[in-house]
């Protein structure tokens, strides 16, 4: 399993007239923390796009437990539960600055070949930064 952590302030654009966090950037704030995590391994999505992989999202699902409001800091948690293969599964738990969990999620991608069109096996050098976490 992996753990990684980080932190977003919720902006004013990122809300309603009530200062709650707009629904539909729950992923985008997902999406910050995934490529986060990726990058305290070493790893970018543009390096793995300049080698032909892709990262299409295939699947999301969300659910709202209390809101994320205006100016907090959310703590945005995300896991890796299972070894990467064709598909990698990142899970999401943001609590909000009274350390409450406010929101979780999860989203499905896919390693995609970009030159042969269709889903595959992670680079090598994508294995060798997870299989420690998975032994």
């Amino acid at each position: 399993m992996f753990v990684f952590e980080t932190h977003i302030r919720v902006r004013y654009a990122e809300t309603d007239q009530m200062g709650y966090m707009y629904y539909g950037n729950y992923a985008a704030f997902y999406e910050v923390a995934r490529t986060e995590m990726l990058r305290s391994l070493g790893l970018t999505y543009s390096s793995m796009e300049k080698n032909g992989i892709m990262l299409p999202v295939a699947e999301l699902k969300t659910k709202y437990l209390k809101p994320a409001l205006y100016d907090e800091n959310i703590k945005i948690k995300v896991t890796i539960n299972q070894k990467p293969a064709v598909r990698i599964i990142f899970n999401y738990e943001l609590f909000n600055e009274k350390n409450e969990l406010i929101n979780t999620g999860e989203t499905t991608l896919v390693f995609f070949d970009m030159v042969k069109n269709k889903p595959c096996l992670p680079p090598a050098s994508f294995l060798e930064k997870m299989d420690s976490f998975f032994d």
